[in-house]
């Protein structure tokens, strides 16, 4: 087999490849052959039909069509492993000499899309920022923190003390369904209950908020995609009573609480101290990996190029494969997961094609660097890696990957990782000063803070939102604070004496 390679525009590549004459016979001979012991021909045994009668039989073009489809099939894969190609989209086939001839060469082209291959703007040695090993006394601090919430008490609030964003409060809960019936799984006498937990859908919260002892409200919505409402179809109506406002309180910092409730004899010291060690020695565990996803960020920026949306779109897929099998093992449920992470549906896929797009620009970026650098894998690094995966039989697995024509992808894969690695053992590392915070977390709130400049301004009035394309939203409006609605309710001409924040949504609503 021969093959040749013309790039064409893009990083489309067409691929030429020639079956010599001799092995186009040899298939022939042995396809006849297959077929006479395939299948059952009047007068002759098993296997001993001559070829006059298979070709009367099954048609004249029968094996000849046989013949071409392996020949494609077969050394197409192959033919691209050999020249180390990896198509990203379908492949376009040509074939111009529609079946094999007996006695003659046979060729055929195919036209790829391939992975692009970019440049980086530099390839100097990679530089990045990272936090130092040793705890700081913010990161204590917060530990601390951690620990003394793990022991909190809750304290009634002032009787005009209103539920804030995130608060508590103790309430009771009529609910029904669209019948009327009652819900018992929500009602209740008395729940204490925390704006932001996730239990009910944002819009429930948003009609607590503001709400004091003694206040009542009705709220009427779909719960199911709720942890209280799992199972419950339909809108459900929701009588709720303030029965006090709570307010979370955490014990006092002081060597008499560390000793008794918390366990160190040494008081406050030794907790400093333990913890310190404690978030060290994570730090420490974590750093390689640390390094290695800092490294990838930087060198992503480095890229000459977009994304093609077809490798996104692939490792979009692995990505949310890898998640689906992962809380499936874990035994938790995708709502719970959101609920968890405090996440809506439209946040986790977001969330999932930003990380597709940053490790398909990291993959560009290694594959750069390997080929700037030269690096390359042997045979026998290949063979050596099917040794490690632990099969019986390395041989004949490695076997069939080329016959099926994967190497090209397992090269590539070898390559990035000796590539990250020789970067990683040669990264510029500066320590981060105090508050500043990793590159990678900083790329994403610039992103943000891009995205949040493009849209209307929370202050903005409706009919400049709307001039610019863009219209008020429930779901917008419930992530303001009554203070905010109020005022915009009041700027467009709106009594908002005694209405709660439920009410100001639906009066700005209407208004607009």
């Amino acid at each position: 087999m021969d093959t040749k390679v013309e790039a064409l525009e893009g990083s489309q590549k067409k691929l030429t490849v020639t079956v010599d004459a001799e092995e186009i016979d040899k298939r022939i001979k042995k396809t006849y052959k297959d077929f006479a012991s395939r299948y059952n021909f009047p007068g002759f045994r098993k296997g001993k039909a001559p070829r006059p009668v298979i070709d009367s039989m099954l048609g004249k073009e029968a094996v000849r069509a046989q013949v071409t489809d392996d020949v494609v099939n077969g050394l197409y894969p192959i033919a691209m492993d050999d020249n180390d190609l990896i198509s990203i989209a379908q492949p376009d086939f040509d074939l111009s000499e529609e079946l094999v001839t007996e006695h003659a060469p046979f060729t055929f082209t195919v036209t790829v899309k391939c992975r692009p291959e970019f440049e980086l703007d530099s390839y100097d040695q990679v530089a990045v920022k990272l936090p130092s090993v040793e705890a700081t006394d913010a990161e204590i601090d917060e530990q601390i923190d951690e620990l003394r919430n793990y022991y909190y008490t809750f304290e009634d609030a002032a009787d005009d003390a209103a539920i804030e964003e995130n608060g508590f409060a103790e309430i009771s809960l009529a609910a029904t369904d669209d019948k009327g019936e009652n819900i018992e799984t929500i009602s209740t006498d008395s729940r204490l209950y925390e704006l932001g937990s996730g239990l009910f859908p944002e819009a429930f919260d948003a009609a607590l908020e503001g709400l004091k002892k003694g206040d009542t409200t009705t709220v009427k919505m779909d719960v199911s995609d709720s942890l209280m409402g799992r199972g419950i179809e339909g809108d459900v109506t929701i009588d709720v009573e303030v029965k006090q406002v709570k307010t979370k309180v955490l014990p006092e910092l002081n060597d008499e609480w560390a000793k008794e409730t918390a366990g160190f004899e040494g008081g406050v010291e030794e907790l400093r101290t333990r913890i310190a060690d404690s978030i060290k020695q994570q730090k420490e565990q974590m750093m390689p990996r640390l390094r290695e996803n800092e490294a990838l960020y930087a060198l992503q920026k480095r890229v000459l190029g977009e994304a093609p949306e077809e490798l996104c779109s692939s490792e979009e897929q692995n990505l949310l494969q890898n998640f689906f099998q992962q809380i499936q093992q874990s035994g938790l449920t995708f709502d719970a997961y959101l609920a968890q992470m405090g996440m809506t549906p439209a946040d986790f896929k977001d969330d999932v094609k930003k990380q597709a797009k940053d490790v398909t620009l990291q993959d560009l970026a290694l594959d750069a660097w390997a080929r700037h650098f030269d690096i390359q894998v042997s045979d026998e690094e290949i063979s050596e890696e099917f040794k490690k995966s632990g099969v019986d039989d390395p041989a004949k697995l490695e076997k069939q990957w080329r016959e099926n024509g994967q190497i090209a992808s397992l090269r590539a894969g070898m390559k990035r990782t000796k590539a990250i690695d020789a970067i990683v053992a040669d990264l510029a590392v500066e320590e981060l000063k105090p508050g500043e915070k990793l590159q990678s977390v900083e790329d994403e709130e610039a992103e943000e803070k891009a995205a949040e400049a493009e849209a209307p301004k929370a202050d903005e009035a409706p009919a400049e939102a709307a001039a610019e394309g863009e219209k008020l939203t429930k779901t917008a409006l419930n992530k303001l604070k009554v203070a905010e609605l109020r005022e915009k309710a009041e700027g467009m001409g709106i009594a908002t004496d005694g209405l709660k924040k439920a009410e100001l949504v639906d009066a700005i609503l209407a208004a607009e």
